[in-house]
């Protein structure tokens, strides 16, 4: 299975984003590409909104293809970029990452896979996988004792999120299906759209 691996400041600082999520990578944004004197076409402005959010979410083009696809088939009242971006914040890997399980996306998918994530009492070992609202994820009974996840989920956890909600223990629901304003990620949802739609 191919998955995005590049060096997370290296990516942070090509994309001109914090993509990874680590505080250290803000510093080296500006440093070396010099990303602010060049002029991108509409074409390259599209394409670099398009890397920016498979980065965020360390999706491969295959999978960003999918999402899109099935992004233009649902429901009309939400737009297209909206639907994307909602796909994509409901995945499994994401919710563990976002709940404070794992303190990056690239953590949350080793967890899932390795299988130390449980929704609604079921193992899930499948990082893609979408969660539904009214869903618990919750630490298997095992990994409580582990205290890098421990330390995670105490410190970080769900960023002040109003779409999901701490329960008794480890656990987190997904209360609703998340409004496209609430979700932190720094995108230009329309440029996607118009790069897909090409």
């Amino acid at each position: 299975m191919a998955k995005m691996m590049d060096p997370k400041f290296k990516q942070s600082r090509r994309l001109g984003l914090n993509v990874s999520g680590h505080p250290k990578a803000n510093k080296r944004l500006n440093k070396g590409l010099g990303r602010d004197d060049r002029k991108l076409t509409e074409y390259g402005r599209q394409l670099l909104e398009k890397q920016r959010l498979r980065a965020y979410y360390g999706v491969n083009e295959k999978q960003m293809r999918k999402y899109f696809v099935q992004a233009t088939k649902s429901d009309r009242s939400v737009t297209t970029g909206d639907a994307l971006v909602r796909q994509l914040e409901m995945r499994l890997d994401n919710l563990t990452y976002r709940a404070g399980f794992a303190s990056s996306i690239r953590q949350a998918r080793q967890m899932v896979v390795h299988g130390h994530i449980l929704v609604d009492g079921k193992r899930i070992d499948i990082p893609s996988y979408q969660v539904k609202p009214g869903q618990v994820l919750e630490l298997r009974e095992k990994s409580r004792s582990n205290e890098m996840f421990k330390e995670n989920f105490e410190s970080q956890f769900a960023q002040a999120l109003p779409y999901l909600s701490k329960k008794e223990g480890f656990k987190c629901e997904l209360a609703r299906v998340p409004d496209r304003e609430e979700v932190p990620i720094e995108i230009t949802d329309s440029l996607i759209v118009e790069f897909y739609s090409r």
